[in-house]
C-alpha cells in the first residue's frame, strides 16, 4: 500500500477547481436574479411575462447550485484509452465547455455503478472519494483490470473502509442520506429503467427500495426532461413524518420540482392524518365503494312519481315526468360530471316550460324575447324545488357524509354489505374525514364534478384584493405631489404583477384534476384498490414506479399479492423487479426476523444482509412492575452509544395500547430527548416508523403487538427498524417464531 498524501494532494486540487466553478456558476445566476429583480414588473405583458419566466428559472437554478454543495464529487473512473472522469452529483464544465465533471444520471456515468472486473466497459480502476465539507479526507480504489502490472497497482490506494459500509455504519440524523455515491448494480438497473409502464420495486427491508425510488425520480427527469418537467413527478409516502424524512434527498440530487405528498392529502382542501379502525379502513378500500359511490350518485337524478303543477304570473305549467326523462336523458349525453351535467337539465326544462308559458300567452312572442319568461320561471320557487328534486346539486363531501351519517343512503346503494358491515360505517354527521375517505371523496369530486363555489369565492376575494390595490394606488398619486405618467388602475395592475409566480410543482399540487407525467409510490403495499384508482386519476399513461414489500403490510385494505392488486388496474403494463441485498439490518436481526415472518405465514423475499454486528440482537424478558425502570435503564444505554452531537436517532415501538400507556410515562424520563419534529428518542407504533430507520430500536411486548389484524407485519416491521441493535423487551413468552437465545440480556 501506498501512503494517502499524494493522492489527496492531486485529488484535492481536483475538487477545488470544481468547486470554484460551482460558485462561479451560483455568482453568476444571482446577479443575472439581481438584474432581472431590478428591472421591475414594468413594461409590456409579454416583457413582464419574459422577466418572471426568467426569474423562476434562475431561482430554480441557485436552489439546486445551492442544493448540491454536499459531497458534490465522489468518484472517479480512470479507463484504458479515454481521459479520466469524475462523478458527482451535477455535470460541470469548464469556460471552455471542457466536463469537469459528470452527472451521475448521465450514461457516461453509468460504469462507475455497474463495471464489473469480468465485464469492465473500458475501466481500468474506480476510484472512490471520501470529502467532509469541501475537503478530501480519503480516497478508495477498486481494480477492475486484473492485468495490471505491478507499478500500476502500487500506485492505488486499496485499505480503508469502503464507501458503502461507511455509509451504512454513520449514525442516523432523522433524514433519510441519498446513496448517489453508493448505488450498487442491481439498484442501478432498476433506477435506470424504461420510464414506460408500472415498475414495481419489491424489497424486504433495508433493500433501499425508498432510496432506489427517489434516486429514480432524479434520474428520469434527468433522462426524459421534456417528458416530465411540464407535467412534473408525484411522490407519494406513508406519513407526514415520512416526507420530513425524505425531503432533502431530491434537492442533493439536482431536483427540485417533485410533489412531495401522502394520500391524506392528495385532495387539495382537504387534509387528513385520522384514522379508521382497521375493519372500517378495509371497508372502505374495497373496490365495491366505486360502484356504491356511482349509485349514490345517479340517486340524486330521479324522475319524480306524478306531474308537477305550478302557476306563474297567471299561466298554469306543468312538470311533466317525460319531459323530466327526456331532459336527463340529453344531460346524461354529454358525458359530463352530475353537477356539471345538471345545468343541460335545468336549461332543457326551462325552455319546454317557456314553451308551454308562450303557448299560453294571447300573442305571439319572439325566440330572442324570451329570456325575461326563462329567468321568471328559472327564480320561481316551486320549480327550483320541483327541478333540484329532479337533478339534485350536491358537494362531494356532502355525498359522502351522507353515505355514512344517513343508514338509508349507505343501504340504498350498497346492499351488498351486510348489516353489520353497514353498522360499521356509520358515523356522526359532519364527521372529520379520515385517511381512508380521501379516496371516496376523490372519487365523487369524479363523478359529481367541481363545485365551483370556491372558484367563485377566490374571484370575488380577488376582486376585493384588486379594489384595494386601486384604491391604494390612487392615494399614492394622490399624495405623491409630483407628475405621473401613468393612472391608478396600470400602478395597482404593476403591484398586482410583482407578485411570486407558482412553480410547476406548485400548481400541481393545487389542482385535484392535474395529471402528472410519473407517479412514485412508496410503501406500496398500504394502498387500497380505491386509493390506486385516485393515483391512476393522476396519471392516465400509469407510468409508476412502485415500491413496497408485502410482507410489510399493516393495513387489511392493503395487499399481499401484487398481482391480485395490480392486474385489474394496471393490465399488462406492469412488471415487477426485486432488490435481495439487505444494507440496514445487521445479519442476526434480519436472519430472526425473517425466521419470525415465515413462522407467521408472511410472504418474505429473500435476503442477504451485507454486514453483521456481533450482539446486536438482544432480549429483555420483564414483569409488569420492572417494565418502565428496565427500559429507561436500557434507553440510557442506547443514548449513551449511538447519539452523539444531534447525530443518532433511537425508536422505542410498541403496540398502540400499550403505547397510550407507558408513553406519557416514558417521556418524562428524559423529555429533552423526546421533543420536537425530529426527536432524538421516537415513542411510536408500528405505524409511525414505517419507512424509517433508527440506530437502535426498542421493541415492546411483541406478543401483544402481534394482537392486532396486521401484527405479524408490525412485529416484522419493527424488528427491521435497527441499522444497529434491537433490544426486544417482553414478559417471558415471545411468539412463534421468535426466539430468544438462552442467556438472556439484563
Amino acid at each position: 500500500m501506498t501512503d494517502q498524501a499524494p493522492h489527496l494532494s492531486a485529488e484535492q486540487d481536483r475538487l477545488n477547481s470544481v468547486y470554484q466553478r460551482l460558485d462561479e456558476m451560483r455568482q453568476t445566476t444571482r446577479d443575472r436574479l439581481a438584474s432581472v429583480r431590478r428591472a421591475g414588473p414594468s413594461g409590456s405583458p409579454q416583457n413582464r411575462s419574459e422577466r418572471d419566466s426568467f426569474a423562476t428559472l434562475y431561482e430554480d437554478r441557485i436552489a439546486l447550485l445551492d442544493a448540491v454543495e454536499d459531497r458534490l464529487v465522489f468518484g472517479r473512473l480512470d479507463f484504458d484509452k479515454d481521459p479520466t472522469r469524475y462523478i458527482g452529483r451535477i455535470g460541470l464544465s469548464d469556460h471552455d465547455h471542457v466536463s469537469l465533471l459528470t452527472d451521475w444520471r448521465a450514461p457516461a456515468a453509468q460504469p462507475f455503478y455497474r463495471a464489473t472486473a469480468a465485464q469492465r466497459d473500458g475501466v481500468k480502476r474506480r476510484r472512490h472519494l471520501i470529502t467532509q465539507a469541501r475537503t478530501i479526507t480519503g480516497v478508495e480504489d477498486e481494480i477492475l483490470d486484473l492485468n495490471l502490472s505491478k507499478d500500476d497497482i502500487e500506485d492505488l490506494h486499496l485499505s480503508g473502509e469502503g464507501a458503502l459500509l461507511a455509509a451504512m455504519s454513520a449514525g442516523r440524523t432523522g433524514r433519510m442520506n441519498d446513496i448517489v455515491a453508493t448505488i450498487q448494480t442491481e439498484q442501478d438497473e432498476i433506477i435506470r429503467s424504461d420510464v414506460h409502464g408500472a415498475l414495481v420495486v419489491q424489497g424486504g427491508p433495508g433493500t433501499g427500495k425508498t432510496a432506489v425510488a427517489l434516486h429514480r425520480a432524479a434520474y428520469l427527469l434527468y433522462a426524459h426532461r421534456k417528458l416530465l418537467e411540464r407535467s412534473g413527478v408525484l411522490l407519494v409516502g406513508p406519513s407526514t413524518s415520512f416526507i420530513r424524512y425524505i425531503d432533502q434527498v431530491l434537492p442533493s440530487l439536482g431536483e427540485t420540482g417533485v410533489v412531495s405528498t401522502t394520500i391524506g392529502s392528495l385532495v387539495p382542501g382537504h387534509t387528513t392524518n385520522a384514522r379508521d379502525t382497521p375493519a372500517v379502513e378495509k371497508l372502505k378500500g374495497d373496490r365495491r365503494f366505486a360502484t356504491f359511490i356511482k349509485r349514490a350518485v345517479k340517486a340524486r337524478e330521479r324522475v319524480p312519481q306524478h306531474d308537477t303543477h305550478v302557476r306563474i304570473d297567471g299561466h298554469d305549467l306543468v312538470i311533466r315526468r317525460r319531459d323530466i326523462k327526456d331532459a336527463m336523458f340529453k344531460a346524461r349525453r354529454t358525458n359530463k360530471p352530475h353537477n356539471i351535467a345538471r345545468a343541460t337539465f335545468v336549461k332543457e326544462m326551462l325552455h319546454r316550460l317557456a314553451e308551454q308559458y308562450v303557448a299560453d300567452m294571447p300573442y305571439e312572442i319572439a325566440p330572442e324575447d324570451r329570456g325575461e319568461i326563462i329567468e321568471e320561471i328559472r327564480t320561481h320557487r316551486d320549480v327550483k324545488i320541483a327541478l333540484n328534486i329532479a337533478w339534485f346539486p350536491i358537494s362531494a363531501p356532502k355525498l359522502i357524509d351522507d353515505l355514512f351519517a344517513k343508514p338509508h343512503r349507505l343501504e340504498q346503494v350498497a346492499s351488498e354489505l351486510s348489516p353489520a358491515d353497514r353498522a360499521l360505517l356509520h358515523r356522526p354527521a359532519n364527521a372529520p374525514l379520515t385517511t381512508a375517505d380521501i379516496p371516496l371523496l376523490d372519487e365523487a369530486l369524479e363523478l359529481l364534478g367541481e363545485d365551483n363555489h370556491m372558484a367563485r369565492q377566490e374571484s370575488r376575494a380577488q376582486e376585493a384584493a384588486r379594489a384595494e390595490a386601486l384604491e391604494y394606488a390612487r392615494q399614492v398619486l394622490e399624495n405623491s405631489g409630483g407628475n405621473w405618467f401613468v393612472d391608478a388602475d396600470t400602478l395597482a395592475q404593476r403591484f398586482a404583477d410583482s407578485g411570486p409566480t407558482l412553480t410547476t410543482a406548485e400548481r400541481a399540487i393545487k389542482d385535484r384534476t392535474w395529471t402528472f407525467a410519473h407517479v412514485i409510490v412508496d410503501e406500496a403495499q398500504e394502498l387500497s384498490h380505491m386509493a390506486w384508482r385516485m393515483l391512476i386519476r393522476r396519471c392516465p399513461t400509469r407510468s409508476f414506479t412502485i415500491v413496497g414489500d408485502v410482507a410489510q403490510t399493516s393495513s387489511l385494505a392493503g395487499t399481499t399479492s401484487w398481482e391480485r392488486m395490480l392486474t385489474p388496474l394496471f393490465k399488462e403494463l406492469w412488471r415487477i423487479r426485486e432488490l435481495t441485498i439487505n444494507y440496514r439490518t445487521p445479519a442476526e436481526i434480519a436472519q430472526a426476523a425473517l425466521t419470525f415472518a415465515r413462522a407467521q405465514g408472511l410472504r418474505v423475499s429473500e435476503l442477504t444482509s451485507a454486514r453483521d454486528i456481533d450482539g446486536a440482537l438482544t432480549f429483555l424478558p420483564v414483569s409488569p412492575a420492572t417494565l418502565i425502570p428496565q427500559i429507561t435503564t436500557h434507553l440510557d444505554d442506547f443514548v449513551e452509544r449511538y447519539i452523539s452531537q444531534d447525530v443518532g436517532r433511537i425508536a422505542i415501538v410498541m403496540p398502540p395500547e400499550v403505547h397510550a400507556e407507558i408513553a406519557p410515562l416514558l417521556a418524562t424520563h428524559r423529555p429533552e430527548l423526546v421533543s420536537g419534529n425530529d426527536p432524538l428518542v421516537t415513542l411510536a407504533t408500528p405505524v409511525d416508523v414505517k419507512g424509517l430507520e433508527y440506530d437502535g430500536v426498542i421493541l415492546v411486548d411483541p406478543v401483544r403487538m402481534l394482537e392486532a389484524p396486521c401484527g405479524a407485519s408490525d412485529v416484522f416491521v419493527t424488528m427491521t427498524r435497527a441499522t444497529k441493535q434491537l433490544l426486544v423487551v417482553h414478559y417471558g413468552q415471545l411468539p412463534t417464531g421468535l426466539t430468544a437465545p438462552n442467556k438472556h440480556d439484563g
